[in-house]
Parts: structure tokens; sequence; C-alpha cells
């Protein structure tokens, strides 16, 4: 069992940064491929960015490359999601997630644990 706790949302204006973070629990988190996704409302949940369980393979959505950076710290047991140049439409509630094997998976179906989600504006 994981639980993943995911911090740092918040309002910020358009162009600016924020950094999320996910705590995990459990001693697994170095065999978990992690991920971000995001959901804006009325739309389906979609993915922003996923790496391995090394930290040295990412994925990124092609609207956030060159935006957003995401990493992972094993000893802590925590990943980040770093976005800069934020835009309005980045605004959504973002969650992580944790999924077994070795794929650096973009589609949520993959991933078995999530988080409860914290909640980024980006206002124009």
């Amino acid at each position: 069992q994981v639980q993943l706790v995911e911090s740092g949302g918040g309002l910020v204006q358009a162009g600016g940064s924020l950094r999320l973070s996910c705590a995990a629990s459990g001693r697994t988190f170095s065999s978990k491929v992690m991920g971000w996704f995001r959901q804006a409302p009325g739309k389906e949940r979609e993915v922003v960015a996923a790496i391995s369980r090394s930290g040295v393979s990412t994925n990124y959505a092609d609207s956030v490359k060159g935006r957003f950076t995401i990493s992972r710290d094993n000893a802590k047991n925590t990943v980040y999601l770093q976005m800069n140049s934020l835009k309005p439409e980045d605004t959504a509630v973002y969650y992580c997630a944790a999924a077994g094997g070795t794929v650096v998976a973009t589609n949520s179906g993959r991933y078995d644990y999530w988080g409860q989600g914290t909640q980024v504006t980006v206002s124009s």
C-alpha cells in the first residue's frame, strides 16, 4: 500500500512558477514509476509528466514540454513537479500517482495509487 500526499498548489499569476511536491509513505517508493496528472473542470484527467524509478527517464505532455520538470528524490520518498511560465490553461487539480512495473506510463489506467490532489489556479 502506498499513500500519496500532494502539496504546493495555490494561486499564481500567468508567467509565474509553482513547485508541487508529493510525499509517499512506505518503503516501496523507489520501486514505483511516478506520474503527475491534472484535471480541469469539465475535462478528463490528463497526464502531465511521468518519471522512471531511477529518475533517469521522463515523459511529458506536449502542452507542458519546456515549461514543467518532473524529478524525484528516492531518499526522501518525494516526487516534484516544477512548473514555470504558467498559463491560465494550466489551471486544474493536480494529482500524483504511483505505478508498478518499469514502463514510464502516460496512461492513467496503469497507475494503482493516487493522491487527493492539489489545486493550481493561474490568473490572467
